[in-house]
């Protein structure tokens, strides 16, 4: 695989994405940001590294969206549903009662 700097990068295994700082031989120093702000450096070998492709930002490995967070939004929005068509059920049922 040819990498070269300014590529984007992963590790097979997972993480976040890398820039190729520099390759030397069959290793790359990669830099990337971490997620309190720290700037990390690591020279890494070629063969744990997998070009990083931009579909990779808009699903995680869950399926969810992470970026714009869609498909958690949506089982919020059905569990809201359903806990509102309780609150409604709940609230029949205790008028109900006061009726009798």
């Amino acid at each position: 695989m040819d990498m070269k700097p300014g590529d984007v990068v992963i590790l097979k295994s997972g993480g976040q994405p890398m820039t190729v700082a520099e390759v030397k031989g069959d290793a790359a120093i990669c830099l990337w940001i971490g997620e309190e702000g720290d700037l990390f450096r690591e020279t890494l070998p070629l063969v744990v590294l997998d070009l990083f492709e931009e579909w990779q930002l808009d699903v995680g490995a869950d399926g969810d969206d992470e970026e714009t967070g869609d498909e958690d939004e949506d089982e919020d929005e059905d569990e809201d549903d359903e806990d509102d068509e309780e609150d409604e059920d709940d609230e029949e049922e205790v008028k109900g009662r006061k009726r009798r």
